[in-house]
């Protein structure tokens, strides 16, 4: 297989709960890419059926030790998966999945969760430097300087 021939490489990234379902339902943008996903819930491993499936530490700002331990394993997972682009509905692993992947110029998308009507979400508000792309789905919380709303998505 050449190089024209290679599919792109997708990371889709996301904490459990709601962002793993909204994460979800924009997989079908990325048909004709290789899929690799990465969560905070093990056992989602079980609903992929097209794609590789990592793990990586639940954590919160509330709980520095195990946000440390999530990050490093998203920036090694990241060195190991190499993807084209990284996209995220939210939260820590979305964060730093943006961080590091914005390091090492890969392509960035953030999808600020549908839950958030008020106010973008805390790793939404701090993802800006990190986004290529940076997207709201209320068109109430969008600015000239982004986010931007081209539509609810989800």
């Amino acid at each position: 297989m050449n190089q024209l021939d290679k599919k792109k490489k997708v990371l889709l990234i996301s904490s459990s709960g709601g962002h793993w379902i909204e994460m979800r339902r924009l997989e079908v943008a990325f048909e004709n890419f290789e899929k690799c996903y990465i969560s905070t819930n093990p056992n989602y491993h079980q609903s992929i059926t097209e794609g590789k499936f990592y793990a990586v530490p639940d954590a919160s700002m509330w709980d520095k030790f195990h946000l440390l331990g999530q990050a490093l394993k998203i920036f090694f997972l990241l060195l190991y998966l190499r993807p084209d682009v990284v996209i995220s509905t939210g939260a820590a692993p979305g964060f730093f999945g943006l961080f590091f992947a914005k390091k090492m110029k890969i392509k960035t998308i953030w999808v600020d969760s549908l839950a958030n009507v008020e106010q973008l979400s805390l790793s939404g508000q701090k993802v800006k430097p990190y986004a290529d792309l940076w997207l709201t789905q209320w068109e109430h919380l969008s600015t000239p300087e982004g986010p931007y709303f081209h539509g609810a998505v989800l």
